[in-house]
């Protein structure tokens, strides 16, 4: 035990040797035997005899044995915990429950240690009383302030880290105790604030206490008391448990608004304490964005003709005249020397404006024109940056059209403050122009500001580092307004020309001008130029073909330059830097392929295959996922421009699509290898038959792990619809092995409570549903002469349909899967014509291709129709046949 000690005394050694030393003899002792090892640690910290210093050790050696920031190490250290002895867990449980209170720093090392375990063994019905026994460590008359405490702070851990409905039931306990630490009687501040941040993390699982009108009260009482002690940190703790609960609880905040919310979060607007004042804002902010979220539930409840489930009592558009002053304030408070990541009441005050404007819409601008009026101009930058921080922040949400005059009139003022002599000042306005290229397009591609526009535009893209990368910003938009605005008269819908065209060639030199300087790493200038760079290439004309092709040259000049440099490579910040701009240039060269002909892009696709091969090999070699994706996302690109031509890359490539196909553990490695896959598939066709048994394997072996990304796996189930198709009958080699996967997947079920999951179950019914689709189509062949092969789905036919109908009777169902069902069933009943009957005469089904013919997607009522003119041809053909009523066909597939 001395021993011990003294080992975790050098822990927080400042000799390297000594700490080193001491980690290496604790990873040794946990490796030898851990449950003794942590046995030992509990005992340390108990004892309130032995060293702060080394009780505070203990207490982090303890908790490393039970909790990771990873959640895969975390779930072994969890079950590696319960694991253990139960004498022996109950001991440590035992020791550090006592621990609590006794320690003299702060955070409690115990608090931690309790609420590990706690959410180890909760969530398995283990360890029930202590939740109980911390409820009244706080409450029992002689508990010692020390106690309360540490007993808070791991109440607050606990309600940090668990699932609400583990301990919802302890909610009312919970409740009593941090409430019991709350109240404005506490004498002692460190037990208030403990109780503060706890209430923060329990609000969550108290839905039933804000349920009840007298706890709802006195749960508010207590909050907007603590809102107002003197200590800082209570009332910033406070202030959260308000913004947090608007979040959780709005539509139970009518009745405290007006008394008591709007007048302590206005107050704390208006604080000199920097963190005081962003919770005010805050608070505001989550009013708005709520209130837009209320929006947009009515809207949609209107259309489905029903009264929404929840109102919006239009608490910001009430506000507005009280807040937009205290916000324009607050705007003009910053200092040229802020840092550019630290969040302030300044930005917190740009990002509230926006979100009002985006909720109460024209309403904001008789608001905040005044204060822009008036101080555009003003003599003190701040004054002149906040007005145009202000101006920016208000051109979304507003109607454009009537916002359209105000921009117009604005424009000379703002391409003049380009050249302010404050460089906050010019930082604003290029985000500000880059916002009017976005949001009011019109009055950016003006003639009569255009050129004038453009000149300061490429003058400001040799400025600081902060400023030059809001104008690449702005360039991207404004390349993207003046695509959209070109008149197109071709085919493709790529116009001749546009208005930037006379500026195109040096617009894009001066880009990759940018893209080289010697700062470019600084505020993400280097990205945001070749960000331009890609807009302009994909938002070119055909007049301005010759440049692109010309820029496509250059970017792979400047990628094989980079390659060449891989050997020089000798820090770990040049290897990142090197990555980086690799992935850059692949995006950019999938901007620019994007733009090539047909005709010309067989000319350098050698030279570009040749260099993603190479990046793929050094990414290989260096394990850089990053790099990996992004040439194989350039690899998409090729295969898409070349189409059947890529064939002759197949060889050669194939090792490496495999390699990204294995390497699940980096999902957009996988995800990007799944994508090429598909795209093969679609562009070779039947020319693709030798290379599927390998891929096939692949993907299933995918979807057969449990350790791949959830989120990889529609994309697989997608893939073999296109395999199907491309090969045609040669697919039924597979169909033992894919049907059954498309059964088991079809029939998945997730949260219905979790909004995610539902759309990941709509995802993975589309994909379900293509992949069915790709398959009846590739083994049908042509219309004139089908396979035979087709008759190989015909036992499979009644389940395929019983999960359209499953699918069709939930109310959740996207639009995308009212288009794939809609599809397939069209499909089959060209296939299999009056043996559907029975199968597609049921109401789940007309209702389904009713809701479809109504979509507002043009795919979707296409797709839709097709399927009721289908139903109806064979329904006619059955008839004029002789045949009796439908359910009745003697052909029908057996169910």
């Amino acid at each position: 035990m001395e021993q011990l000690i003294q080992i975790l005394e050098k822990t927080t050694s400042a000799d390297k040797n000594e700490l080193e030393a001491a980690l290496k003899y604790l990873n040794q002792a946990a490796e030898a035997n851990l449950p003794g090892y942590v046995k030992v640690l509990s005992d340390v910290l108990h004892h309130g005899s032995n060293s702060g210093v080394a009780r505070m050790a203990a207490g982090i050696q303890l908790k490393n044995t039970l909790a990771s920031n990873d959640p895969k190490v975390k779930v072994e250290y969890q079950r590696r915990w319960l694991a253990f002895p139960i004498d022996t867990r109950n001991y440590i449980k035992n020791n550090v429950l006592g621990a609590l209170g006794t320690e003299l720093t702060r955070p409690s090392s115990a608090a931690q240690c309790v609420a590990y375990i706690a959410v180890t063994e909760l969530p398995v019905q283990q360890w029930p009383e202590v939740m109980e026994r911390l409820c009244t460590n706080v409450t029992a008359p002689g508990a010692t302030d020390a106690i309360k405490e540490a007993t808070l702070e791991a109440i607050g851990y606990i309600c940090q880290d668990i699932e609400p409905d583990v301990i919802a039931s302890f909610s009312n306990n919970i409740l009593t105790a941090i409430v019991h630490g709350m109240k404005s009687g506490e004498p002692n501040e460190h037990v208030r604030l403990a109780a503060t941040n706890a209430l923060l993390n329990s609000l969550e699982f108290t839905k039933q206490n804000f349920d009840r009108e007298t706890e709802r009260h006195f749960i508010m009482q207590v909050v907007c008391e603590a809102t107002q002690s003197s200590n800082t940190q209570i009332k910033v703790a406070a202030l959260q448990c308000l913004v947090k609960i608007m979040s959780l609880y709005y539509q139970y905040m009518e009745h405290y608004m007006g008394p008591a919310l709007f007048a302590i979060t206005l107050e704390a607007m208006k604080s000199d304490s920097d963190e005081v004042a962003l919770q005010g804002i805050e608070f505001w902010s989550n009013v708005c964005d709520e209130e837009v979220d209320l929006a947009i539930e009515a809207s949609e409840a209107e259309e489905m003709g029903k009264p929404p489930e929840r109102t919006s009592r239009f608490y910001a558009k009430g506000a507005l005249q009280y807040l937009v002053p205290v916000l324009m304030m607050t705007l003009s408070k910053q200092e040229e020397t802020d840092d550019d990541d630290e969040w302030n009441p300044c930005k917190a005050a740009g990002v509230c404006i926006m979100l009002l404007a985006t909720c109460v819409e024209d309403d904001i601008v008789p608001h905040v024109l005044p204060f822009v009026n008036e101080n555009i101009n003003s003599s003190s930058w701040n004054l002149r940056d906040a007005a145009i921080m202000a101006f920016g922040s208000i051109l979304e949400g507003p109607d454009p059209t009537k916002l359209r005059p105000m921009v117009e009139q604005a424009m000379p003022t703002l391409i003049n403050a380009l050249k302010d002599s404050s460089v906050v000042v010019r930082d604003t306005t290029a985000w500000t122009l880059g916002r009017v290229c976005e949001l009011s397009p019109d009055a950016a591609v003006n003639e009569a500001y255009l050129n004038v526009l453009l000149e300061a535009l490429v003058f400001s893209l040799k400025a600081e580092p902060r400023v030059a990368a809001n104008v690449c910003w702005a360039l991207s938009s404004l390349a993207e307004a003046a695509y959209e605005h070109a008149d197109a008269n071709d085919m493709d819908g790529e116009p001749p020309t546009y208005c930037l065209s006379p500026f195109f060639d040096a617009l894009v030199s001066v880009l990759l001008e940018t893209t080289d300087r010697p700062d470019g790493n600084q505020c993400n200038l280097r990205n945001a130029a070749y960000e331009a760079l890609m807009e302009l290439m994909k938002n070119s004309p055909q007049d301005c073909y010759s440049t692109v092709q010309r820029t496509t040259i250059i970017i792979l000049e400047r990628l094989q330059q980079v390659l060449h440099m891989e050997s020089q490579v000798q820090s770990a910040s040049d290897r990142v830097q090197v990555n980086d701009i690799q992935s850059l240039l692949c995006a950019t060269l999938q901007s620019v392929l994007r733009k090539v002909t047909k005709e010309d892009a067989p000319k350098i696709s050698d030279a570009i295959m040749s260099a993603l091969l190479q990046m793929f090999q050094s990414s290989a070699q260096g394990k850089s996922g990053g790099v990996q994706e992004d040439a194989l996302l350039a690899v998409s690109t090729l295969v898409e421009v070349l189409g059947s031509s890529f064939l002759k890359y197949m060889d050669a490539f194939k090792g490496w699509l495999g390699m990204g196909l294995r390497n699940y553990e980096v999902l957009p490695v996988c995800s990007a290898a799944v994508g090429v896959t598909g795209d093969i598939c679609r562009a070779l066709n039947e020319k693709v038959e030798p290379y599927c048994d390998e891929l096939m394997e692949l993907l299933v072996q995918n979807l057969s792990n449990d350790q791949v990304n959830r989120a990889v796996k529609p994309a697989i189930l997608a893939v073999f619809g296109d395999m199907a198709l491309a090969i045609g009958p040669k697919f039924t080699k597979y169909l033992d092995i894919v049907l059954p996967m498309l059964q088991q997947a079809s029939q998945a079920q997730v949260d219905r409570n979790d909004f995610d999951m539902v759309d990941y179950l709509n995802e993975l019914r589309e994909s379900c549903l293509d992949a069915y689709t790709g398959i009846v189509q590739g083994l049908k062949g042509a219309e004139d002469t089908p396979n035979p092969e087709v008759q190989l789905l015909r036992e499979h036919v009644p389940f395929i349909m019983s999960f359209i109908t499953n699918v069709a009777s939930d109310d959740e169902k996207s639009d995308p899967v009212v288009a794939s069902s809609a599809g397939l069933v069209g499909d089959l009943c060209s296939v299999f014509n009056a043996q559907m009957l029975e199968l597609v005469e049921v109401e789940p089904i007309g209702n389904l291709l009713l809701q479809g013919r109504r979509s507002k997607t043009n795919k979707t009522r296409t797709l839709a129709t097709w399927a009721t003119k289908e139903i109806r041809r064979i329904k006619n053909a059955f008839a004029n046949a002789g045949g009796g009523a439908p359910g009745t066909a003697p052909t029908a597939i057996p169910t």
